[in-house]
């Protein structure tokens, strides 16, 4: 297996033979003989353990064990104790997802410490195929039938070709010892379940089952390279960006065949994974309206608009003092005095000064609000102002009002109330600019 190993890992993985290396050694079979196998042919390793403090004295006892086992090799190793109870209620996560997050949090907060290039797991193929059948039997797309990745990011799985069976005989033969997790063998978890009866019977069916599934999952990732290469070809055909939205036309959408497919394809990445929702959307009223954990999908007219979902609050309320000349929050404002009109455009506006009560107020619309837009003698609500030049719900959302006491200035960046320009009559202008 040293062999298969090392040529695997120069195939494959050649950026690690001269890299600094973080194994995640849980004292379990398979971290353990990577472990073995990455001193075997020379790789430069540290080892890294968690703690979790769930299985009691056991827990400790695999502490042990991986120092004990870092010792043996003379490599470095490092150790961390988590509370996952408390994280896991803190956080109000599952066991899991808090183990996960605290492991992995760590092993970058070591990575930046001593200058680690990659981390390595010790996933393998029969981890691999749990991983696909757990997928399977809660309905998922391609992504989710090709596996675990064998590099994601900086942290690489070389360990997914083989099986548990070859890692055991390697383990054996060599007399290697490790720890056994005794919750690996509740049948009460998923995953335990599929690896205690599953897949036994699976390879009792068909004893190449574990070669014929690595070929499939080689295919399945050739073919998920295609339609990723297709869909990102469609989505830069598709997709309007501007600024953080993304508008999509409707009409576009509704002639995709087979529709159902390319919506999961082109809005899963937003967190858009039921596309009956997404469908659903492009034949609702205007203004109807979607969420993922992470954007919200609007309908807005012949177009769908996708914004992110922004959990930093904003205050609606500021103050421009006089003589202050920028400022950023909640926008980038200049200002400044000029002697005359310069350029034209919605992003400046030029004011008599003289009509201005300090200090001014930038805040967010709201209901009843009205100016008189520039060219115009009679007033306006700023809610037909906006129906009248189209305004999109997250424009209006987004838009902001310049305020001389209660009378608005200028709907920043789109229209100038006419009582506030510039007349021949004007002695001071100042000049406002939005800037992008």
């Amino acid at each position: 297996m040293v062999a298969l190993f090392e040529k695997h890992i120069k195939d494959n993985f050649p950026f690690l033979v001269k890299a600094k290396i973080l194994i995640a050694i849980s004292g379990g079979i398979d971290s353990v003989v990577l472990t073995y196998l990455c001193k075997e042919i020379g790789l430069n390793l540290s080892l890294a353990h968690c703690n979790f403090n769930l299985r009691g004295k056991e827990s400790d006892l695999d502490e042990q064990f991986v120092k004990d086992l870092a010792d043996k090799l003379d490599v470095p190793v490092y150790i961390e104790s988590f509370d996952t109870k408390a994280y896991k209620h803190s956080h109000k996560l599952s066991t899991q997802i808090a183990a996960r997050e605290l492991r992995y949090n760590w092993f970058k907060s070591l990575q930046e410490t001593f200058k680690i290039d990659y981390v390595l797991t010790a996933h393998q193929a029969d981890d691999n195929l749990e991983t696909f059948l757990i997928n399977l039997s809660r309905g998922t797309g391609i992504e989710g039938l090709t596996g675990i990745p064998e590099v994601n990011n900086n942290v690489v799985r070389p360990l997914l070709p083989f099986t548990r069976d070859q890692i055991k005989i390697y383990a054996t033969e060599n007399k290697i010892d490790w720890r056994e997790d005794s919750s690996n063998k509740e049948a009460k978890y998923l995953r335990n379940k599929l690896r205690l009866e599953v897949l036994p019977a699976l390879k009792e069916v068909n004893p190449t089952f574990m070669d014929n599934f690595n070929k499939t999952i080689d295919h399945l990732n050739g073919t998920r390279g295609i339609v990723n290469h297709h869909i990102a070809n469609l989505k830069a055909v598709l997709f309007k960006r501007e600024k953080e939205q993304i508008s999509i036309a409707i009409d576009e959408l509704i002639n995709l065949n087979p529709r159902k497919d390319y919506l999961y394809e082109l809005f899963n990445e937003f967190g858009f994974t039921a596309w009956d929702d997404v469908e659903n959307l492009l034949f609702a009223m205007s203004g109807k309206q979607i969420f993922s954990h992470s954007h919200r999908m609007l309908k807005n007219r012949k177009e769908l608009l996708i914004t992110p979902i922004n959990p930093i609050e904003i205050e609606d309320y500021y103050e421009l003092k006089e003589n202050e000349n920028t400022i950023v929050k909640p926008l980038k404002l200049d200002v400044c005095d000029v002697a005359q009109i310069g350029d034209l455009k919605n992003e400046i506006a030029y004011i008599d000064k003289d009509l201005l009560k300090y200090p001014l107020i930038i805040r967010k619309w709201k209901k009843g609000d009205y100016f008189y837009p520039l060219g115009m003698r009679n007033k306006k609500l700023l809610s037909k102002f906006f129906k009248d030049e189209k305004f999109s719900i997250v424009a209006k959302e987004n838009t902001w009002i310049l305020c001389s006491g209660d009378e608005i200035i200028w709907v920043i960046s789109h229209r100038l109330d006419d009582r506030f320009k510039v007349t021949p009559k004007t002695k001071h202008i100042l000049k406002l600019e939005y800037l992008t």
